[in-house]
C-alpha cells in the first residue's frame, strides 16, 4: 500500500486539520471534534450532513454559504458518533431549526436520529431527508433499502440555496424528499478501494473485469463483466436507470461522479458518452456536473446520477452562487 499519509490512525484527524487551515475563509473546526461549520452565519434553516470519511470532498467540502451550514465525520466509512453529530446541529441551529440530510446506511440512520432526538430535548427542532439514490441494488451491505451516493451532492446544493432564501424547516423536508424521489444513480468499479488501516483492497477485479453496481463502500454491485468501452458502460447505466423511472423524463440533469481514481480525461469521455446516449432517447439535458464530488477513497471507476427536473426552480437552485470547497 502507497498512500501519502503518516500514521493510519490519525488520518481523519490530520485532514480534517489540512481542510480548516486551507480555506479558513469559508469555514472552521469546532475545537476537540469532527465538526466543520461554516464561517457566515445567516438566520435560517441550518442544513448538516455527513458520513464516514473517504468520500472527500463530501461532505466538508459542500459547507459554505448557499449549501450545508456543517458537516460532521466519522472514520474511514463508519458513521460519525451521536455525540458528534449533535454538536453538527448545535452549530448549525440559528433559531430555525435544523435539517438532516443523510445517506441511507444503517449506521448512518441509526447515529442520526439519536441525535436529532438529543437535540430535540434541548428544544432544538430537527427534521431529516435520507438520500436512497442509488437504484442498482437493494438491501445490500450496510443498508436496509437503497444506498445514498452521489446524488447526495445535488440535494445539498438545491436544499442550500432554498434554506438561504428563508425557506421553513417542514418546506424544506418536504422539498428534500421530492428532489430525492427524482435523483437515480448507479456506479460502475475498475477497481476496489484501500481503506488505510486495512492495508489492501476491499475486493478484488480481475485486469479484465468490471463491476456494476458497486458501492461507495465497497458494497456488492449487481454484475460482473469483462471490460467494456466507455460507450458500452453509458449505454447501461443510463438504460438500467431509465427503467427506475415510471415515465421516461423529458428533461434531466446529469451528473459524472469520479470514484477517486478516475482521471477527468476518463470522465469527459464517459460524459460524452452518456450525453450520446439521452441525445438518442430524445432526452434533454439541462444541467451538467463532472467531476469527483462523492469519492470512494481510490476506487477506480464513475457512478451517474440522473436527476429528473420537474420543476425550474431546482435547475435555478443548482446554478446559484454559492462559496464552498468544492462546488
Amino acid at each position: 500500500m502507497k498512500k501519502i499519509i503518516n500514521d493510519p490512525s490519525m488520518i481523519v484527524d490530520e485532514m480534517l486539520h489540512g481542510i480548516v487551515k486551507s480555506y479558513p475563509e469559508i469555514l472552521h473546526q469546532v475545537e476537540e471534534s469532527r465538526v466543520v461549520v461554516k464561517n457566515k452565519r445567516n438566520k435560517q434553516v441550518g442544513l448538516v450532513s455527513g458520513g464516514g470519511s473517504g468520500h472527500e470532498p463530501a461532505h466538508a467540502g459542500f459547507v459554505g454559504d448557499g449549501m450545508l451550514s456543517a458537516a460532521v465525520l466519522g472514520d474511514v466509512f463508519t458513521s460519525p458518533t451521536p455525540d458528534q453529530i449533535e454538536i453538527a446541529i448545535k452549530e448549525a441551529n440559528q433559531g430555525a431549526g435544523v435539517l438532516l440530510i443523510v445517506k441511507n446506511y444503517t449506521g448512518d440512520i441509526l447515529n442520526f436520529e439519536m441525535a436529532k432526538d438529543m437535540a430535540e430535548l434541548e428544544n432544538i427542532p430537527v427534521e431529516m431527508v435520507i438520500v436512497d439514490d442509488d437504484v442498482a441494488v437493494e438491501n445490500s451491505t450496510y443498508t436496509a433499502g437503497k444506498r445514498g451516493v452521489a446524488g447526495t451532492v445535488l440535494v445539498h446544493k438545491i436544499l442550500g440555496d432554498a434554506a438561504r432564501t428563508g425557506l421553513s424547516l417542514m418546506n424544506l423536508k418536504a422539498l428534500g424528499e421530492k428532489i430525492v424521489a427524482e435523483i437515480k444513480t448507479i456506479g460502475v468499479a475498475l477497481s476496489a478501494a484501500t481503506v488505510p488501516e486495512v492495508g489492501k483492497p476491499g475486493f478484488v477485479l480481475s485486469e479484465d473485469e468490471i463491476e456494476f453496481g458497486v458501492g461507495i463502500h465497497g458494497e456488492p454491485g449487481y454484475r460482473l463483466e469483462k471490460m467494456q468501452t466507455s460507450k458500452e458502460m453509458a449505454q447501461e447505466l443510463v438504460s438500467k436507470i431509465l427503467t427506475q423511472y415510471s415515465q421516461k423524463p423529458s428533461e434531466v440533469g446529469v451528473l459524472v461522479n469520479g470514484m477517486g481514481a478516475t482521471p477527468l480525461m476518463e470522465q469527459f469521455i464517459f460524459m460524452n458518452d452518456v450525453l450520446t446516449v439521452l441525445a438518442q432517447q430524445s432526452i434533454t439535458v439541462t444541467f451538467h456536473k463532472v467531476g469527483n464530488y462523492m469519492t470512494s477513497i481510490d476506487m477506480a471507476g464513475v457512478s451517474l446520477t440522473l436527476f429528473n427536473v420537474t420543476d425550474s426552480s431546482w435547475l435555478t437552485a443548482l446554478n446559484s452562487e454559492v462559496n464552498t470547497i468544492s462546488w
